[in-house]
């Protein structure tokens, strides 16, 4: 059955006396599957899945590709986050110290439920779990290195956040993805503002590359990734599927003074800012 259709099911994962649970959220309640219940605002989220890798597109919508001023896109390109980037519903997002451009970008999770190698994007549907909130979270300070690869930018502890839970039989080409700080919205796009589909990356991807049970990809953000300042509380919300919450807090910088530091070059300054130069 494809994941767009049916009746909608959600898979929420708990830690509950020291052990991860499945759950099932019914009103303010969560439901084990042995009958023990837990209060929904008690419960401490885990990931909703097990991801051997964590893929993401670099510009996707159509509204972030005119913020960027960049050209027409031809084709997605891609980058990685590590598996330790992983974080929960309610999770904790950590700015070092020395860093000030900790930007949030609303997207939404695809989680891959069968292994998919070479399929159709007719096909792709039938193979994923379901979709998820989640923020691609960046240290836009670290821009300046990494050659385009994102990986201190993108990459560190905590930097992926998605939940509370996997959500199948909603039609998410209809959904719509925003963000909030502190209850006031910063983003809001749909679903249809993607220039790739969703059903257009897992195809592409996974001509070559093999994806597992468990692997998500992000899908892409709209306009008006900003940072974040901690303290704030960040929420994305897609539409039909579910709303995650994250707070931000800062944390001592690396006592090892190795390798590249945070810069506050322009080039910084106009992707965490959006102070892109117009051609018009």
């Amino acid at each position: 059955m494809s994941v767009l259709t049916g009746d909608r099911i959600e898979t929420r994962r708990i830690l509950h006396e020291g052990q991860p649970q499945w759950v099932r959220l019914d009103g303010e309640m969560l439901h084990l599957a042995d009958g023990r219940e837990v209060a929904e605002q008690e419960a401490t989220y885990l990931p909703p899945c097990d991801p051997t890798k964590i893929l993401c597109i670099h510009l996707n919508y159509e509204s972030r590709r005119v913020e960027f001023n960049a050209p027409p896109l031809v084709t997605p390109t891609y980058f990685q986050k590590p598996t330790t980037a992983l974080n929960s519903h309610r999770g904790v997002l950590h700015r070092p110290d020395n860093c000030q451009y900790l930007n949030y970008e609303g997207e939404i999770a695809a989680i891959v439920g069968k292994p998919m190698r070479n399929v159709a994007r007719d096909d792709v549907w039938d193979y994923l779990a379901g979709f998820a909130p989640a923020n691609d979270v960046g240290c836009q300070d670290f821009r300046d290195t990494d050659a385009g690869s994102m990986l201190r930018v993108k990459g560190m502890d905590g930097f992926c956040p998605i939940g509370p839970g996997i959500v199948s039989g909603v039609d998410i080409r209809e959904s719509r993805v925003q963000t909030f700080i502190d209850g006031e919205e910063v983003q809001n796009g749909p679903v249809s503002e993607m220039v790739f589909g969703i059903d257009y990356q897992l195809a592409d991807l996974c001509r070559h590359i093999t994806l597992l049970p468990g692997d998500i990809i992000l899908t892409g953000t709209p306009a008006n990734s900003r940072p974040m300042q901690p303290g704030t509380i960040v929420e994305v919300a897609v539409e039909g599927v579910g709303r995650l919450s994250n707070s931000v807090a800062e944390i001592a910088a690396p006592i090892n003074e190795v390798g590249h530091q945070p810069t506050n070059s322009p080039g910084v300054q106009a992707v965490a800012l959006g102070r892109f130069k117009r051609s018009d």
